[in-house]
């Protein structure tokens, strides 16, 4: 076959312009360099002309390997994604093959962040959002009404965002980045203060965490929030997830993207999850004890929240990550005690471990946020992983994620249906 044999020589030797590497590939120019920052092709400065030029043997496999991962497979009705970003093997993951536990522990959101993106660890790492963005999304969210959600917000946020930006529609991968570094902290701002100040430029968890608690923060409680932030930043093809690569297939912008994932993540069986578990943790406080309320939530046929999780057998990484760093705040103890006590209590009957959903609780609990809280932290850390897939998305082939429906109504041609009675 065609695909299986090998270039001729001159061809091996032979280097293609940028705009021919582009067509080769079906893509935009701009693509091109997305392939090259992501280690997929490998860029020259031409000798006796300007811009870049590309091996075409190199060029013809990545082609080929497009073509093979594009075609349908086996399975119709199961959609695959070809990633670099997310591997969960086993009860541990993995960022771009870094152990995603070790990396959140010793580095920061932001650093996280930026390794996602680019494969590039960038030291002491900070977003700042331009004036125009912060003050669009804190105009937008101001004029909801009080019973909006922080989800409502940070959509609202979004798309305010979004108008301040007259580069929104490049989908450059500096200018999506560009955007992405920009968009977190106006999401992270754009919530109300309920105690403090904090400038522009501090850490994504300070800027946060003014906008979830009325307790002042340490430096422990600072870095708790930090590496929880740091832990959500991926985790493969959540629902959240999967909506976001569907837009971006579409070539919505970034910040359009990021609107579609937010809208996922209000779901109380994903982003949800942990307000269930920040209430259940507060019965038990109040009752003193765990066995009541298991058995209140298991009468009203609802499962026991922040226990298990589909794609571990034994504990979530993040969940025990979390419990680690919480158990060195004193402050967290009585909150840390209630959730054993709830897992203690499963256990008898079922081997069902904590997840990160009741690991967010007993912090959110601790430092007496909003049910709600564990909710906003999720959704502003996750920013950075959907951002992270819009871009992967934005160097394949456009609308790939079109999946046929099987119509099983009745067939046609049927007859035009009556005017019903008034009445």
């Amino acid at each position: 076959m065609r695909d299986q044999e090998p270039a001729p020589a001159a061809r091996q030797d032979r280097r293609l312009t940028t705009r021919e590497t582009a067509e080769l590939l079906g893509v935009k120019p701009e693509t091109v360099y997305a392939y090259v920052s992501r280690g997929q092709l490998t860029s020259r400065r031409g000798e006796s002309r300007r811009g870049s030029t590309f091996d075409a043997a190199e060029v013809e496999a990545l082609a080929r390997r497009n073509r093979r991962e594009s075609k349908p497979s086996s399975a119709p009705d199961e959609l695959a994604v070809h990633t670099r970003l997310t591997l969960i093997d086993g009860d541990r993951y993995f960022f771009r093959g870094v152990d995603a536990v070790e990396l959140a522990t010793r580095h920061s959101y932001e650093e996280v962040a930026e390794w996602l993106w680019t494969g590039t660890l960038r030291p002491g790492a900070r977003f700042v959002a331009p004036k125009e963005s912060r003050e669009a999304a804190r105009r937008a969210v101001a004029a909801l009404p009080e019973l909006a959600g922080p989800v409502d917000r940070l959509r609202v946020a979004a798309v305010a965002a979004a108008t301040s930006d007259p580069l929104r529609y490049d989908l450059s991968e500096d200018s999506v980045l560009g955007a992405a570094r920009a968009l977190i902290p106006t999401l992270a701002t754009a919530l109300p203060l309920v105690r403090g100040t904090y400038a522009d430029g501090e850490p994504i968890a300070q800027r946060l965490w003014g906008r979830l608690s009325h307790k002042a923060p340490d430096e422990a409680s600072l870095r708790v929030l930090d590496l929880a932030l740091a832990l959500l930043t991926d985790h493969d093809l959540a629902a959240s997830t999967l909506a976001v690569r569907v837009a971006a297939s579409a070539r919505a912008h970034a910040y359009a993207a990021v609107s579609a994932g937010l809208g996922v993540l209000e779901g109380p069986l994903h982003g949800a999850a942990s307000g269930l578990a920040h209430r259940m943790l507060l019965e038990v406080l109040e009752r003193g004890s765990a066995g009541s309320v298991v058995s209140d939530e298991l009468r009203a046929g609802r499962r026991v929240p922040g226990l298990g999780h589909r794609l571990y057998k034994g504990e979530d990484p993040r969940a025990r990550a979390l419990f680690a760093a919480l158990e060195e705040l004193p402050e967290a103890q009585p909150a840390l005690a209630a959730a054993r006590d709830v897992v203690a209590t499963t256990a008898r009957h079922t081997d069902l471990h904590a997840n990160v959903d009741l690991a967010l609780a007993v912090f959110t609990t601790t430092f007496g946020m909003p049910a709600e809280a564990g909710e906003t932290v999720f959704a502003v850390a996750r920013t950075a992983g959907w951002i992270a897939h819009a871009l992967e998305e934005y160097g394949e082939r456009p609308l790939r994620m079109r999946p046929t429906g099987h119509y099983v109504g009745v067939r046609p041609p049927q007859p035009l249906p009556a005017p019903s009675p008034k009445g």
